[in-house]
């Protein structure tokens, strides 16, 4: 209907100019935040789950990997306004505690966050729990990585294993050897170890290079590094991650990573193994180091994987654990707003 009045106006009348767009823009246009990941083929999924904090992201992988079936995903915290952390078991110095073990869903019951995976590895024996990787919150240390290995408790070798640390606002990985209290060290390379050789020296403060003492604001230990400074380390056999005992890094299981990019985004990995989605057989170490190379991470950390993988958002499950529910662990990561 129009107006009488404006229906008769001449057409050559002169009318104000239109100041308004035939074509409505959305107040809140979506801008990918990690365009380089999502060029890679991951999906953005973020708006999946409510309440995700500005600077953090979760992507979902695409079929395929390395040219492997895959049901992986990624958190992206942009660290000016994310936080992450640690929670553990109190197991600072290989004595044991008597601390229960919890999964992810219950650690999250007592300290939400958005986005939790599993953390390092640890065992338990005698009744007592103990942290086999490194953990550390607020600088105050939780668990350090295990300083011994053998496959016949007769010959005993020293390994010194990899940290994910950020100290003084920097994300970096490196490999630790403990000692005592006072002689915590830190490496930029590991320890040359094999099995197929005899133990080389117990590491100190110029053996397997001049050792910085470690110190970090938040770390999780776990191994093998997968790379160090951009390149691909895969550093398994020198920390004695092969052999029975090991933790199977030439066969594909599920995985869980934390890792860095040069601009300083965090990211945490987790894939799916074991067929529980039928033909996702999961990832070799050397696929999983590949595959965080991809997305442009420069430093990364394998954490403990298999049965343990698993990755919670605002407490919902992504992965299939391959125990069929989620396992019991020492430690979490864990990103939260600043």
């Amino acid at each position: 209907m129009c107006v009488a009045a404006a229906c008769n106006q001449s057409a050559n009348a002169d009318y104000p100019e239109w100041r308004w767009s035939d074509k409505e823009t959305p107040a809140d246009e979506f801008v990918e935040p990690n365009p380089d990941i999502a060029g890679k083929g991951w999906t953005n999924i973020t708006a999946d789950y409510a309440a995700m904090p500005d600077g953090l992201s979760i992507y979902r992988s695409p079929e395929q990997l390395q040219g492997v079936n895959a049901i992986a995903y990624i958190a992206v915290a942009d660290l000016s306004r994310v936080t992450w952390d640690v929670r553990s078991i109190d197991d600072p110095n290989l004595q044991g505690t008597k601390d229960e073990l919890r999964t992810p869903s219950q650690f999250y019951a007592e300290s939400p966050a958005p986005v939790m995976v599993n953390g390092g590895f640890f065992y338990t024996d005698g009744g007592k729990r103990y942290n086999a990787s490194v953990a550390v919150s607020g600088g105050r240390t939780y668990g350090v990585n295990i300083n011994y290995a053998s496959q016949d408790w007769v010959t005993i070798y020293y390994p010194t294993r990899g940290v994910f640390y950020q100290a003084d606002g920097s994300l970096a990985t490196g490999w630790t050897y403990y000692v005592n209290e006072s002689a915590h060290y830190l490496y930029d390379t590991p320890a040359a170890n094999s099995w197929d050789a005899d133990p080389l020296p117990v590491p100190g403060a110029t053996f397997p290079s001049e050792a910085a003492a470690f110190v970090a604001e938040t770390a999780i230990g776990g191994g093998p590094v997968l790379l160090k400074g951009g390149e691909i380390y895969n550093t398994y056999p020198e920390e004695l991650f092969d052999g029975p005992n090991g933790i199977l890094c030439d066969s594909r299981h599920p995985r869980t990573a934390i890792a860095a990019t040069d601009d300083g985004r965090l990211v945490l990995f987790v894939c799916e193994g074991r067929n529980m989605t039928e033909g996702v057989p999961g990832f070799t170490s050397a696929e999983e180091a590949a595959i965080l190379k991809d997305l442009g991470c420069t430093e990364a950390l394998n954490l403990d994987g298999g049965g343990s993988s698993c990755m919670i958002i605002n407490n919902r499950e992504t992965i299939k654990p391959s125990d069929g529910s989620q396992r019991s662990v020492a430690s979490v990561v864990l990103l939260k707003s600043r």
